[in-house]
């Protein structure tokens, strides 16, 4: 007879690689595996996970949550180190623009709707169910995400 515990476990396991994937495009790859993991775990121990419709789309919703979070701390965290830091310790940045980088200043809702697109070939009416947001907040959130990248791009 399986248990409750067992069913958490095959639901983790099926959805893992994709959510790490899906992580790894919100936070970068060094944070993606602990932000996955993080997110699930505060999913099962939610007290409405039991009734969750949908498991997959609550799953993504808490490794969303989570990337947010970690961002948000990294934020806090950067602006305390560059308000201690001297001038001259400073590096500076470079000019090339890369991907990552680019992708980095889009909000954390923008990333996910770019990579819901173009990495996982989404329709937008997917992804607004994966998000739990209007399929009309997904397609305003791929434009801004668009011309947000468009002007980093022109920039250079």
């Amino acid at each position: 007879m399986m248990t409750v515990v067992d069913d958490d476990v095959a639901i983790y396991r099926r959805h893992a690689d994709e959510l790490i994937r899906y992580a790894t495009a919100l936070v970068g790859p060094h944070d993606a595996a602990d932000v996955v993991i993080d997110g699930v775990l505060a999913a099962f121990a939610s007290p409405g996970w039991s009734t969750v419709m949908n498991p997959r789309a609550y799953l993504y919703r808490a490794v969303f949550n989570r990337a947010a979070s970690v961002r948000r701390s990294d934020a806090r965290r950067q602006r305390r180190e560059a308000a201690v830091a001297l001038p001259d310790h400073v590096e500076p940045s470079p000019s090339s623009v890369d991907a990552h980088r680019a992708l980095a200043q889009l909000s954390p809702q923008q990333r996910a709707v770019v990579y819901f697109t173009y990495w996982d070939d989404l329709l937008p009416s997917q992804i607004a169910e994966l998000l739990d947001v209007s399929e009309g907040t997904v397609r305003k959130q791929l434009a801004r995400a668009r011309d947000h990248l468009r002007r980093i791009l022109d920039a250079h």
